[in-house]
């Protein structure tokens, strides 16, 4: 193939784009200080972060291999969010248009801009790009609730 015909590739090895890894599962909460009490004493996860801003309550817990869980008082719906990481949003979101999608609008969170998208059967999935990889790790340990 000719060298337009291969795709050019971000440090990652992915083309512009790709989704990455699924780096969490967003979901909502209406109690999350129960929630998280839930998860650590019976499901036995560690509880990463609460934090507690802004009128809400966030918290962070692992379970397993997989990708950690945020609970979120915030965060509307009863479906859970999937969290994918790429290299560069704008090109996702160019993707995305290109395939007859619109994007909803874009946002901040602690680790960079995302872009939340639901899928006509009412999926939840949300696309960023870590900017700031230091963001988990500065909430580390924080016990608010």
């Amino acid at each position: 193939p000719s060298a337009d015909a291969v795709p050019a590739l971000m440090p990652s090895g992915r083309a512009p784009g790709e989704l990455g890894p699924l780096d969490f599962v967003y979901t909502p909460s209406a109690d999350v200080a129960a929630d998280t009490r839930w998860f650590a004493e019976v499901a036995g996860a560690r509880i990463v972060f609460t934090v507690e801003a802004m009128g809400t309550r966030v918290a962070m817990v692992e379970l397993g291999e997989g990708p950690p869980v945020l609970l979120a008082g915030h965060l509307e719906g009863e479906r859970a969010v999937l969290v994918y990481r790429v290299d560069d949003l704008d090109a996702a979101l160019e993707r995305l248009r290109g395939r007859g999608f619109e994007p909803g609008g874009v946002f901040e969170i602690p680790h960079g801009p995302v872009c939340p998208i639901v899928a006509p059967g009412g999926h939840r999935l949300a696309l960023y790009q870590l900017i700031r990889p230091g963001a988990t790790a500065h909430f580390e340990g924080r016990r608010d609730f």
